[in-house]
């Protein structure tokens, strides 16, 4: 390699370095993980103070210790900003994070007219200004952005199917939100994104291969197979509402599986009648059972034919999760499914924001930080 790339593969080396350490790095700890010599260290760590990337942090004398304190380096992860953002039927949400991941800033509203993609995308588009702004950030700190919608959304992002509409059908979502916010714009299923979300930064930690489930009145799966996100033909893997072998919408307009519709009232009288089933109410705990079959039959399907060894319940499921886990466990367990660990979300309803967020850092990895250097 020629100078100028060796330094580029040098500056990778310690961005990656302060990216992934919980806290600020003396220069020796540094040159220790690195392998690179001080004086290259010092170097490059001078022109990434000087590009707004690492603060040098105030030298702190240590008592007992002969000598001048040590040099300390942090990663300013505020520098470079990420947007996602996540459509349904009723709203829309943003985030703005930061390169670590920490989101730093929010918006939500409702839709004026989601049967108007080009509408709803400008929707988006001022949100995540509105996202920004909230995180005290511009736009031209904003390095890349991703998008979590419904439907079986292709590799490129484009929208192939969505149920009840055709509207929606051939959007291409990245370049539709580019040519409105110039950087890289990336999409996926919301349910995918929840799974990718949930395995980052939520209870999936420990999981490969993972299914996250959203039933009910919506009904949606992200499927991870050895930790990365299965589309199938044209995004259409875990778009089981629309089989119509799989009885998933017998159950939808019950009240007790408005738990995962996206219009707020709805939401409010299912937690009503979760609460009058924890009270001992025999038609609201025949609801309750009803809809536990009806969850338990998709997800012993599901455990012999992905067969994870986890499946995660997210998109308000998790609400009423001290009722509906234990007996969906009971109902697997009387199905003879595989042993399959069953959880509820850990990150709400932020799971699909947060696995876009994990898209955009993905995809933008060797922009944001460099080559990866094996063993570095």
């Amino acid at each position: 390699m020629n100078q100028s790339a060796v330094r580029r593969v040098n500056t990778s080396v310690i961005l990656r370095a302060l990216a992934v350490s919980a806290g600020p790095m003396k220069l020796t700890t540094l040159a220790e993980q690195t392998g690179l010599s001080r004086r290259t260290i010092e170097l490059i760590l001078d022109s990434l103070v000087e590009a707004g990337w690492v603060i040098e942090l105030d030298r702190v004398p240590t008592s007992g210790c002969a000598g001048r304190p040590a040099r300390r380096y942090e990663l300013r992860a505020e520098h470079a900003l990420l947007a996602a953002a996540q459509i349904t039927t009723e709203d829309v949400s943003a985030v703005v994070a930061d390169v670590r991941g920490r989101i730093v800033g929010r918006a939500h509203r409702s839709l004026r007219a989601y049967q108007d993609p080009q509408l709803t995308l400008d929707d988006v588009a001022s949100l995540v200004h509105e996202a920004l702004d909230d995180a005290g950030g511009s736009v031209d700190r904003l390095r890349a952005g991703a998008v979590a919608s419904g439907g079986a959304i292709d590799d490129d992002g484009v929208v192939r199917r969505l149920v009840h509409t055709t509207r929606w059908e051939g959007v291409h979502l990245p370049e539709e939100l580019t040519r409105r916010i110039r950087v890289p714009w990336f999409a996926d299923n919301d349910s995918n994104l929840g799974a990718l979300g949930e395995r980052w930064r939520g209870v999936a930690g420990d999981h490969d291969t993972v299914v996250w489930a959203i039933l009910g009145n919506r009904t949606g799966l992200g499927i991870l197979i050895r930790g990365a996100v299965h589309r199938g033909l044209d995004g259409a893997a875990g778009e089981i509402v629309e089989a119509v072998s799989i009885p998933t919408g017998s159950i939808e307009d019950r009240p007790v599986a408005w738990l995962t519709s996206p219009e707020p009232a709805q939401r409010r009288v299912a937690l009503d009648r979760f609460d009058v089933a924890r009270a001992g109410d025999a038609i609201a705990l025949a609801e309750v059972d009803e809809f536990v079959e009806n969850i338990a039959s998709i997800l012993t399907t599901l455990s012999w034919t992905v067969a994870p060894s986890l499946i995660v319940l997210g998109g308000g499921l998790e609400d009423a999760a001290d009722v509906l886990l234990p007996r969906v466990r009971e109902a697997m367990r009387d199905a003879r499914t595989p042993a399959i660990e069953l959880r509820a979300t850990g990150l709400g309803r932020d799971a699909a924001l947060i696995g876009a967020v994990k898209l955009a850092l993905d995809r933008m990895d060797t922009e944001l930080f460099g080559p990866l250097v094996p063993n570095a």
